[in-house]
């Protein structure tokens, strides 16, 4: 029998709340334990980071993907994307299945702005085949977004299978509202929130949002459900609302 597949998207703004004025990763690991999810995208996670630990008491010991991973999900990878002298960050895929192999493709569009396509294929119990989750962060600059676009079908048409499951989840920065038509044209893609809901989450500012820039396409399943998490408890860890949507295999 296929089972549903709870699913998160959530750009962490590396664990520092709105302004960087406060540490909020242990707030962060709670809220996202009790969302119950199988699989969890993740946008600007903090890998390592020399100075933080003089700047916040508490800061973990153990970079924030693995922290975040905690006993909930067991299995994890991450995308050393923006490198600077003190440390690192990037995109981070946590799952309670099996990842059988990933990889980290650098999508940066100039020198001035690192980002990266976290790819992961795992073992799913239901799907007959493996499960293709690609995170991603994508450029400021329109021009930026469609090369980097460009460069993700590119991927998915030379390692996805057509009849393979398939996930794309992070923070798009389409402020135009673009990518959608685009991926529905070239991949076949749906976006959740317009599945579910006729249009895509507002998801940032997290105070008050405005602009849909995060965003989940699926391919292989239908959308039971789909919410963006406002509230003033969410708002406090980070300047994006964090996006869930349960999945059913077709």
């Amino acid at each position: 029998m296929k089972s549903h597949l709870r699913i998160a998207s959530y750009n962490i703004h590396k664990g520092l709340s709105f302004f960087n004025r406060r540490m909020v990763v242990h707030e962060l690991r709670d809220r996202l334990a009790a969302l119950g999810s199988d699989i969890v995208f993740l946008q600007e996670v903090q890998g390592h980071h020399a100075e933080r630990p003089s700047q916040f008491k508490g800061w973990p010991d153990r970079p924030q993907y693995e922290f975040l991973a905690d006993q909930i999900w067991s299995e994890f990878a991450y995308g050393r994307n923006a490198v600077y002298d003190h440390g690192h960050h990037g995109n981070a895929i946590l799952s309670r299945y099996p990842i059988i192999r990933w990889e980290n493709e650098d999508i940066s569009a100039h020198a001035f702005e690192s980002r990266g396509v976290l790819h992961c294929e795992m073992d799913v119990p239901g799907l007959g085949r493996p499960l293709h989750a690609i995170c991603l962060h994508l450029a400021l600059h329109e021009s930026g977004r469609r090369k980097q676009l460009h460069q993700v079908s590119e991927r998915i048409r030379r390692m996805v299978p057509d009849d393979a499951p398939l996930i794309l989840a992070g923070d798009f920065n389409d402020w135009r509202q673009r990518a959608a038509r685009y991926l529905a044209a070239e991949l076949k893609l749906k976006e959740v929130f317009e599945s579910a809901h006729g249009r895509p989450a507002r998801s940032f500012p997290a105070a008050f949002p405005l602009f849909s820039l995060d965003r989940i396409y699926v391919r292989g399943f239908g959308v039971t459900s789909a919410h963006v998490l406002h509230g003033s408890a969410w708002r406090r860890l980070s300047d994006h609302a964090a996006l869930t949507a349960q999945l059913l295999p077709v």
